[in-house]
């Protein structure tokens, strides 16, 4: 413009008049002005479809095993929080993909194919294999029972439908909501790190890995927080997603109520924020905290201890000179698991929130998914020019069954064997048979315990056909990985998935972002070196030492088929099998029956007539066995509620999904049951007059037919002050 400005005057000074002049620099800027209004807008700049979802998915929490520490007797009996599925759709009018992050221990591949066939069912071939990520957030105070592989079930009773229903209607749910909240929007990054939330469990495998490769790295655990910021067009916040690598462990395995964990606690924590004034899981805002590559990274923040000393446990093997593995345990950062699984989900919380509020990066460009199936028990991959290796039938090794420093097992395993004991191995032969040559030596180092993969009675031991899945939009890559992968092996899979993505040039500033628990549960991922080790991680990477390079090389191949547009060219693979009829070992719920003159929600033990913030309020009721109550998603057996003297009405304060409330049910002799519910009373509680009730049903037989009949109780009235004593003041 300057130049042409300069031409303008020439000519004026040769004989044009000011006011001609005026004329055509006005008409010039015009032109300008008018070109640069009607750019067509490239489609990196066009707003994403964005749909948020979150649903209950809590099961009865009463009988069924918990999944996730396999700890005989660890039966759900209570709530601590509810379980929710939590969907986030985008969409760039050409391709559409979903991820789902749900507060369970693990995707199944059983509960993964039976989500699919709902959402076929309903939408046809809009949700797909390709375009569905599920992920677990990997609680261990889940319902088990959603699993159709024998190892699995044999922890978990079997396959059980009413542990299995609520979960897949649940994420269902999540993926409706979702889907018919769809709506303009946009997503913005963020990145940052959080420190004193996480301690590697296995240092001494972390350290086989190369020094020049742990040298690139401050830390042997992952620190980074990733958060995509989802806002609609007016930059109203409709959700959140993050990711941060740590197990959901802080609740331990002496629980034995429903809990989300520290990942749950922070969701809670975010959401409460965000959704002011509403009840947990109520609001339009969702925020999700996913699992990343946590396989050997602990909550634990004070490490492990002998509980029967207070010294510190055997560097080497995790085990103590009295008690071996099992009083060897990881604790902290609180006084109990409560407070600790508070301390971190806090923390989660509070680094997300900051990364939300600071994210100003936007994701911005076309949405891709790729996936296939691959038989995992034989990979071949070449290691270089001159040698090819491959993977191996899944078997397990000693150290499984010697358990982590977060729960250890209960026999006289350690970690780091790198030899059988002939004791367990005989045991081992003549009841499942001894394990071939073949995948002894496939497997090697490895001292094998079970050789699952030839083990096929009453089904299978362990999935053979795994998902290798991962989608993209804009600069943001989510990777689906099938199990627990560890620190140095997920930083590997996340530079070879951005090499394949950057291999045409495109995706320069991509950020790589790593979904664990997902789709399809194969246990663990350690790197070659830790694989040497043998500690808990390496002797469950189940298919073998070379399992991270056969997914490296997969993963590679699906970033580079996005990153040339052949994605419809990735042959499909073998579809895994979908077993009919599955055993289900849990017996059903038997009779209620209520003590001599008493009914169900009659109070046993009743609350006190005056209770300060920062007391604990309980009651104890007459009860039934919370699994006649049937489908509870959505509903709960508890709330707390507080008298409006103006309306003479009761409003509900909390409910068995809220921090504050914990529902415990004990299952007695002679088929008597009490729940007790505990109030732990916060510093914000309105003083007031309170009330707490329950509700559940119980179930007899009439002519060798069950019954089911609704119940509720409720406690005396009581008051809450800010403390015993008032003055006039």
């Amino acid at each position: 413009m300057a130049k042409l400005s300069k031409d303008v005057l020439l000519k004026v000074a040769c004989g044009f008049t000011v006011v001609m002049t005026s004329l055509c620099v006005a008409l010039v800027l015009l032109l300008f002005v008018h070109k640069t209004e009607t750019v067509q807008p490239t489609p990196e700049s066009e707003p994403y479809l964005i749909g948020v979802g979150r649903a209950d998915c809590t099961g009865p929490p009463a009988d069924i095993p918990l999944m996730g520490y396999a700890t005989s007797g660890q039966t759900a009996a209570g709530i601590h929080t509810r379980l929710y599925s939590r969907a986030f759709i985008i969409d760039d009018s050409k391709q559409r993909v979903v991820f789902v992050t749900v507060d369970v221990g693990m995707i199944s591949q059983r509960l993964r194919l039976e989500v699919m066939q709902a959402l076929k069912e309903k939408y046809g071939d809009v949700y797909r294999q390709d375009n569905v990520i599920l992920s677990g957030t990997h609680t261990h105070c889940g319902l088990g029972g959603y699993f159709q592989y024998t190892l699995f079930m044999l922890s978990t009773s079997g396959y059980i439908k009413e542990s299995v229903q609520p979960l897949v209607n649940g994420i269902v749910k999540s993926i409706d909501i979702a889907h018919s909240t769809m709506r303009p929007g946009r997503i913005y990054q963020g990145h940052g790190q959080l420190e004193e939330s996480s301690l590697n469990r296995s240092p001494h495998s972390y350290l086989n890995n190369p020094e020049e490769e742990r040298q690139r790295y401050k830390w042997n655990t992952d620190k980074d927080v990733t958060v995509l910021k989802f806002t609609d067009l007016d930059g109203d916040g409709i959700g959140m997603l993050s990711w941060f690598a740590v197990h959901a462990v802080s609740m331990n395995y002496t629980n034995r109520m429903v809990s989300s964990d520290n990942m749950g606690y922070a969701s809670y924590l975010m959401e409460q924020d965000k959704n002011g004034g509403q009840l947990p899981g109520q609001g339009r805002f969702v925020a999700g905290f996913s699992s990343s590559n946590l396989g050997d990274v602990s909550p634990n923040i004070k490490g492990p201890h002998c509980t029967n000393t207070g010294l510190p446990c055997d560097y080497l093997n995790s085990s103590c000179p009295v008690g071996g593995t099992k009083v060897c345990t990881a604790f902290g950062p609180g006084e109990d698991m409560f407070e600790s699984t508070r301390i971190i989900g806090d923390n989660v919380y509070r680094k997300a929130k900051e990364l939300y509020a600071s994210a100003v990066e936007e994701v911005t460009g076309f949405v891709n998914a790729a996936h296939q199936w691959v038989n995992m028990t034989d990979v071949s991959v070449e290691i270089d020019s001159t040698r090819t290796v491959r993977t191996c039938k899944p078997a397990l090794g000693h150290s499984f069954a010697a358990g982590t420093t977060d729960g250890g097992g209960d026999l006289n395993f350690t970690q780091g064997a790198v030899e059988g004991d002939p004791f367990w191995d005989g045991i081992r032969d003549a009841i499942l048979g001894e394990p071939s040559k073949e995948t002894q030596d496939c497997q090697h180092p490895k001292p094998i315990l079970f050789s699952t993969g030839e083990m096929t009675f009453p089904l299978p031991w362990h999935p053979e056909i795994i998902d290798i899945q991962m989608i993209t939009f804009g600069s943001v890559a989510i990777v689906a990985v099938p199990g627990e992968i560890t620190t140095m092996a997920g930083r590997r899979l996340r530079e070879a998935v951005k090499k394949g993505l950057q291999s045409e040039g495109e995706f320069g500033n991509v950020q790589v972002v790593i979904a664990g628990l997902s789709n399809v549960y194969t246990h663990y991922i350690t790197t070659y070196e830790e694989y040497q080790v043998q500690r808990y991680e390496g002797a469950s990477t189940i298919f073998g030492p070379h399992t991270l390079s056969a997914y490296l090389q997969k993963f590679s191949g699906l970033a580079k088929a996005i990153a040339q547009g052949r994605v419809s060219e990735l042959p499909a693979g073998p579809e895994p099998p979908f077993f009919n009829n599955p055993p289900n070992l849990m017996t059903s719920a038997g009779a209620d029956k209520s003590p001599v003159n008493t009914s169900f929600g009659d109070v046993l033990e009743q609350v006190l007539p005056l209770y300060r913030k920062g007391d604990v309020a309980s009651v104890t009721f007459v009860a039934g066995n919370p699994r006649h109550s049937g489908d509870m998603r959505d509903k709960t057996f508890v709330t707390v509620e507080i008298h409006d003297n103006l309306t003479d009405t009761w409003e509900v304060v909390h409910t068995d999904a809220s921090w504050e409330t914990r529902f415990h049910w004990l299952k007695g002799e002679s088929s008597l049951s009490n729940t007790t519910v505990e109030w732990y009373i916060p510093s914000t509680a309105r003083s007031g007059t309170y009330r707490i009730r329950h509700f559940g049903h119980s179930m007899k037989r009439v002519n060798w037919k069950p019954v089911i009949t609704a119940y509720e109780g409720t406690s005396d009235v009581f008051k809450v002050t800010a403390g015993y004593y008032f003055s006039k003041n």
